[in-house]
C-alpha cells in the first residue's frame, strides 16, 4: 500500500515510518515546513496518490493551548477538516490520532472510558482535539480515529526520560498520584495502527493504549526501578499541590472493547510493555 505519514518527525511518526519501511511499504513523509496542515492548498499539494494517510500531527502544548486556543484549534481541528476532505476525494483511508484529554472523569471512576462514552474535555487542548474528531466524523468517508494517552518513546522527549534525568539529579522526587491513565509505547501504537489497517477495521473510534492503569506516581516508581534505584525515592503529591495552567484528566483510562469486537488484540499490559521498552527508551540513562 501507499502510505503518507504527516507529523512524521514526531515521536510516534518516526516509529510508525520506521516500522512501515521495515515492512516494505511505500511511505511518503511530511512535517513542517514541507506541509502546513492549517492551509488547505498545502494539504492538497502534498496529500495525493495514497491508500492510507496517518495524521500524527497535533498541537500538543497543553498549557500553551490555554493561552492560544485558536492556534491549537487550527492544528487540531481545522487541519483535520482539510485532511478529511482531501482523503475523501482521493479515496484514501485517514487514520487520525486523538487523545484521552477529550475525557475528564472523576479519579474514582470504576470502569474504563468506552469508545462511545460522552466526551467532556476540561481544557483547550481536549476541546480542540474533540473538534477534530467531530470534523472527521462529519466530513470523512473512510477513517479510523485512534485515541491514545501517556505516550513515551525513544525518538523524542517524554515523561520517562524526564523522570530518569531528575532521578539522576535528586534523591527525592514528588509526583502526582491522583491522575490515572495508561502509559503507552509509541512503537506499540504504531503496530496497532498497522494492524487496524491490515484488518480493514470498520470506520469508527478505537482506543490505542496499553491495558491496565496506573498514576504518574506509580509510573515514576516503575521508571526509577528500571534504573536500579529505590522506588521509595518517589513521593506522592496531589494535583492541587502541583498546579498547572491547563487542567489534566483525573481519570482517562481507556477501554478496548471495540478492538476486541473486531478481532484486533489490544496493546498488552503497561507494566509488561514498559519492561520491553525500557532498554530502548532509557538507553542514555544506563
Amino acid at each position: 500500500m501507499r502510505w503518507i505519514v504527516v507529523g512524521a518527525n514526531g515521536m510516534l511518526g518516526q516509529d510508525l515510518v520506521e516500522m512501515l519501511e521495515k515492512k516494505g511499504e511505500e511511505v511518503r513523509t511530511y512535517d513542517r515546513p514541507e506541509i502546513d496542515l492549517t492551509v488547505e492548498a498545502s494539504v492538497r499539494e502534498r496529500v495525493k496518490d495514497a491508500d492510507v494517510v496517518v495524521n500524527c500531527a497535533a498541537y500538543t502544548a497543553v498549557d500553551a493551548a490555554e493561552e492560544d486556543e485558536r492556534a491549537a484549534f487550527n492544528v487540531n481541528a481545522t487541519a483535520v477538516e482539510y485532511l478529511a476532505v482531501v482523503c475523501r476525494e482521493i479515496g484514501a483511508r485517514l487514520v487520525h490520532i486523538s487523545t484521552d484529554y477529550i475525557f475528564d472523569e472523576p479519579a474514582d471512576r470504576p470502569t474504563p472510558c468506552a469508545e462511545d462514552d460522552l466526551p467532556a474535555p476540561a481544557g483547550a487542548y481536549g476541546r480542540t482535539k474533540l473538534a477534530g474528531e467531530w470534523a472527521l466524523r462529519a466530513l470523512g468517508e473512510d477513517y479510523l480515529i485512534v485515541r491514545t494517552a501517556w505516550l513515551y518513546g525513544a525518538k523524542g522527549n517524554c515523561f520517562p526520560k524526564t523522570m530518569a534525568r531528575l532521578a539522576g539529579e535528586h534523591d527525592r522526587l514528588t509526583v502526582v498520584a491522583d491522575q490515572f491513565g495508561q502509559p503507552t509505547w509509541t512503537r506499540d501504537l504504531a503496530d496497532l495502527v498497522w494492524r487496524l489497517v491490515e484488518a480493514k477495521a470498520p470506520v469508527g473510534i478505537y482506543h490505542g493504549t496499553s491495558e491496565g492503569k496506573t498514576n504518574w506516581h506509580g509510573f515514576t516508581q516503575a521508571i526509577v526501578r528500571s534504573l536500579g534505584k529505590d522506588p521509595k525515592m518517589v513521593a506522592p503529591v496531589t494535583t492541587a499541590e502541583f498546579p498547572r495552567p491547563a487542567p489534566r484528566p483525573a481519570f482517562s483510562v481507556l477501554g478496548h472493547d471495540r478492538l476486541r469486537a473486531i478481532g484486533v488484540e489490544p496493546i498488552g499490559a503497561w507494566e509488561e510493555r514498559w519492561e520491553v521498552a525500557t532498554p530502548e527508551v532509557l538507553a542514555d540513562y544506563f
